[in-house]
């Protein structure tokens, strides 16, 4: 009986997975329920196999195109005839998918056929033979009854398959799974190879040395960092560097002085520096108070204390802009500053500013609180005059300091051999640091707007520091 389908023209309908083939029929195997097609086609495209061998539980729907007899002679035409799923079962055999077994390319091969089959259950005594294929419901076509049979014979087909057929068969998940190279596949998507190392690529598409990156690391091509991105003509005796690295050399006071002269020729005058010196050091002082959190409207019963101590200097102009900055800000400022006959202009404009705020002036160390205050800002020495530190005014001033035990800020310190009267937790540069000996200080640099150029004049190499911030802290190296 299966000698009869040999050399017959078939259509072979394996549903969307597998797809449709048509090929002249080989061989039919009843023992192993499996029918063979040489010379196939696939979904209207020659196989490049040529002989392709079909499970019967994997057929959906057969057609006959061409029925040949043994002798080879045509016996039927049977081109819109449909034959019904034969319904076999597997015999338990486990295959590959068709997709799976064809080669990459589409020349032909001369290898053995491949082999479609599923994972399924041994057959049973319920399994049909290959000849022993339920037909489907077309009594239309075979002339059946009126429209009520015809709705009849639609819902036979909709729902009246044995479910059973369906249900006996289970996907070969490790078959199918191995099929599938799952390394090669995300390195073409990832650019890596199997090994998981990812290559930076060049401009020629070449692939180069292989880099693996971090979570916070940039995958684009950067230059190399410069840290040492300042340079001095000559060594200041000490270097510093900021939180992202940057070394900031020290400077001499002469250099820091000549600095200073050439930006004033240039426009940068003394009434300009001590406005930014004091813009800088109250926002520091701010931050140093607790900023946001101590500094809202809500807490207005505990506005922070600060003490001002200054000279007759420019260091103590400097102070006393800080101090109107600060009382501007709610801050409750105490100036101590000695009565003088004669003092500096920059001093004495200071001065009548200062006034115009709800800050408080002192001349009397006795005047000062007894009690800590908040904050302790100090500009009492000076850079030109070192005799003050004799005075009595002076001494008195670094000792109420020293015995208040409120945290001291010193801005602008001079560089002395000698040890600092008041003992400062944090001190304030302005433009570049010098080489203080300040203990276990911790020194802050500020920028007080001199022009990269201007230092190009008295021969530094300046790149600035400060980034985003106006005051940056300095670490020693």
């Amino acid at each position: 009986m299966a000698a009869d389908w040999l050399g017959s023209q078939v259509s072979i309908n394996c549903g969307p997975t597998l797809g449709m083939y048509q090929g002249e029929v080989s061989s039919v195997d009843q023992t192993s329920q499996t029918i063979s097609l040489r010379q196939p086609f696939h979904n209207g495209v020659r196989c490049p196999v040529p002989e392709v061998t079909f499970s019967a539980m994997d057929i959906k729907e057969l057609k006959f195109l061409d029925i040949q007899t043994q002798s080879g002679g045509c016996r039927a035409s049977a081109g819109h005839g449909v034959l019904p799923d034969p319904g076999v079962k597997s015999s338990g055999q486990s295959g590959q998918n068709s997709r799976g077994g064809y080669p990459a390319n589409n020349t032909h091969s001369t290898t053995a056929p491949i082999t479609i089959l599923r994972k399924g259950p041994p057959a049973s005594s319920s399994n049909r033979g290959p000849n022993q294929a339920t037909p489907k419901k077309n009594g239309v076509k075979n002339g059946g009854g009126g429209g009520g049979g015809q709705l009849r014979l639609r819902d036979d087909e909709c729902f009246g398959a044995d479910m059973d057929e369906g249900m006996d068969t289970d996907f070969d998940f490790e078959a199918n799974l191995a099929l599938f190279d799952k390394a090669a596949v995300f390195s073409q998507i990832d650019g890596t190879d199997c090994n998981g190392a990812r290559y930076r690529g060049t401009p020629g598409g070449e692939r180069g040395t292989p880099t693996r990156y971090r979570h916070d690391e940039n995958i684009l091509e950067v230059k190399p960092v410069v840290y040492r991105q300042i340079t001095v003509p000559q060594h200041g005796g000490k270097e510093y560097c900021t939180d992202s690295g940057l070394v900031v050399p020290s400077v001499s006071y002469e250099l820091h002085k000549c600095l200073l002269a050439s930006a004033e020729r240039h426009g940068l005058s003394l009434e300009r520096r001590l406005e930014m010196t004091g813009v800088c050091a109250s926002q520091m002082a701010l931050t140093l108070l607790g900023g946001p959190n101590r500094l809202t409207p809500k807490n207005n019963h505990q506005r922070p204390t600060v003490a001002l101590l200054c000279g007759p200097h420019v260091q103590g102009a400097q102070g006393i802009s800080c101090g109107r900055h600060l009382a501007n800000h709610e801050v409750e400022v105490i100036l101590f500053l000695p009565n003088f006959v004669k003092m500096q202009e920059s001093v004495t404009n200071e001065l009548a500013l200062y006034s115009k705020t709800s800050g408080k002036q002192v001349a009397n160390i006795k005047d000062l609180p007894v009690s800590p205050v908040d904050l302790v800002i100090n500009c009492l020495d000076s850079h030109e005059n070192g005799v003050l530190r004799d005075q009595a005014w002076y001494l008195a001033a670094a000792d109420w300091a020293n015995q208040n035990r409120a945290p001291v800020l010193s801005i602008d310190p001079p560089v002395s051999g000698q040890k600092q009267a008041v003992e400062a937790k944090w001190t304030l540069s302005l433009g570049l640091p010098l080489p203080l000996d300040g203990g276990e200080a911790r020194v802050y640099l500020c920028d007080i707007g001199v022009p990269k150029q201007v230092f190009q004049e008295v021969g530094i190499n300046y790149h600035s520091p400060f980034g985003c911030k106006f005051v940056i802290p300095l670490h020693s190296t």
